[in-house]
């Protein structure tokens, strides 16, 4: 997998921007990483890369965030506070995963079975110093 070595929070959105111009409705990406190594950061990034001027925040509490303004809509999954597919099926938001007009971004992809659907892409975001991270990524044409 190509990684994306970012040095500050900007960067890590820089890379969000550079994502949003190659990414399609229909894609759904997969994040996964640590509490605070980027997730966020990169959505906030993607969605303005997108056209939209909203005010991006992590959906920990509320499960998704929705943003429509750009020229893709883009929800926003944040699944930390499950723990399993079933979790995901009694929150409602299996059909969230299933909508081919939208970009879909899954923070804490791992509590779902998406697998590898042709559609779904991976960025996995590790620590590498206090404010230096590496992203590996398998998108296509970046």
């Amino acid at each position: 997998m190509p990684v994306f070595s970012s040095h500050s929070p900007s960067e890590t959105e820089d890379f969000g921007q550079r994502v949003a111009q190659i990414a399609q409705a229909g894609w759904i990406l997969g994040l996964e990483g640590d509490l605070g190594a980027g997730k966020t950061a990169f959505v906030r990034g993607l969605v303005h890369g997108l056209g939209s001027s909203a005010q991006v925040h992590s959906p920990t509490f509320a499960l998704i965030n929705q943003y429509s303004d750009g020229r893709l809509p883009v929800t926003h999954i944040d699944l930390y506070r499950l723990h399993s597919s079933a979790d995901l099926q009694e929150a409602g938001l299996e059909d969230s995963l299933q909508c081919p007009e939208i970009l879909t971004v899954v923070e804490w992809v791992s509590r779902t079975n998406l697998g590898s659907r042709p559609n779904v892409y991976y960025l996995n975001f590790h620590w590498t110093g206090e404010t230096s991270r590496d992203i590996a990524y398998d998108l296509p044409g970046l």
